[in-house]
């Protein structure tokens, strides 16, 4: 997700402010995943239809609340074919991940998930000519490794389902990738509008061909979340950046584990691994290495941008 330019200089309150909007979007988007979790697992609700309907729901959200209040609608592009590749790669990152949650522990999702910044990183270089040193690349091998302890191959029981949550993490880190692209071209106010509504224009004949109609109005009260809570979690973020620079907020993206572990427990029963544990510690210590040489690339200026370390 493209995000606004953040403050350059906020006051300690404002950051106080933005990191606790960056923890209520960390609880937002534990919300969506236990609902998922909940509705494919417990209820057997079809990926697909569960999908749509985030979808479908972001787009009732954002006409409600985002597009009135903050970012107006726009789909006029300079890269329209990139807009719709870049949503695609969402509507993937979803379907993908909502599958892995039918099969596996919040936590254990989660955890590869956090791989995602050290992907970016890899990704970068490629695609974007952002190539890093040997420090960054250093941190990006003990993220996989990390990844590897969760999923141990080849130890104990190795759980299949964490091969769709790997899909949906190189598709994620694919979509940021694009998204870092897309900013020198669009405002903000475009890509935001193009994610929810090609989610829905693509999934509507998926979700209508899967659709089972349930009875309890519980399950129809989930339904409606889905969407709220991806677009409520969404409009958390660009509040935050707004406020702060992203470098101040990414430690706290690694707070989901710690809801994604709760949810778990309470309505799931699943208590972490130790694999789960091991694993979480040796990819977010990767990740915080490196943001840290991130923040020393920045405060050395364009030396360091010509040899990165």
């Amino acid at each position: 997700m493209t995000l606004p330019p953040s403050a350059p200089q906020a006051d300690q309150s404002q950051v106080f402010k933005a990191i606790g909007l960056m923890v209520l979007a960390t609880m937002c988007f534990t919300a969506l995943d236990t609902t998922a979790k909940y509705l494919a697992d417990t209820k057997d609700v079809p990926v697909a239809q569960i999908t749509w309907l985030r979808f479908a729901g972001h787009v009732v959200f954002s006409a409600v609340v985002l597009w009135p209040l903050a970012l107006a609608p726009s789909l006029r592009s300079a890269k329209p074919f990139v807009q719709i590749v870049r949503s695609g790669l969402m509507i993937l990152t979803t379907a993908l991940n909502f599958v892995a949650l039918k099969y596996l522990q919040l936590d254990q999702n989660i955890t590869i998930f956090f791989i995602t910044p050290l992907l970016v990183a890899a990704l970068a270089g490629p695609l974007l000519g952002e190539w890093v040193g040997w420090h960054r690349l250093v941190a990006i091998v003990a993220g996989f490794i990390g990844v590897l302890v969760v999923m141990h191959p080849g130890i104990g029981t190795f759980q299949w389902a964490m091969l769709f949550t790997l899909g949906a993490t190189i598709g994620y880190a694919l979509y940021n990738v694009a998204t870092r692209y897309l900013a020198a071209f669009d405002p903000p106010s475009v890509t935001q509008t193009y994610t929810p509504l090609v989610g829905v224009a693509v999934m509507t004949p998926f979700g209508l061909a899967a659709w089972q109609s349930p009875e309890e109005w519980s399950v129809w009260v989930l339904f409606a979340t889905l969407g709220f809570w991806g677009g409520l979690g969404h409009w958390f973020l660009i509040l935050a950046h707004r406020i702060a620079p992203a470098g101040v907020l990414a430690p706290y993206i690694y707070l989901g584990l710690i809801w994604m572990s709760a949810a778990g427990f309470l309505l799931f029963d699943d208590i972490p691994t130790l694999w789960t544990l091991a694993g979480g510690a040796i990819v977010i210590l990767a990740g915080l290495y490196l943001l840290a040489r991130e923040r020393k690339a920045q405060k050395e200026g364009p030396a360091a941008q010509v040899d990165p370390q």
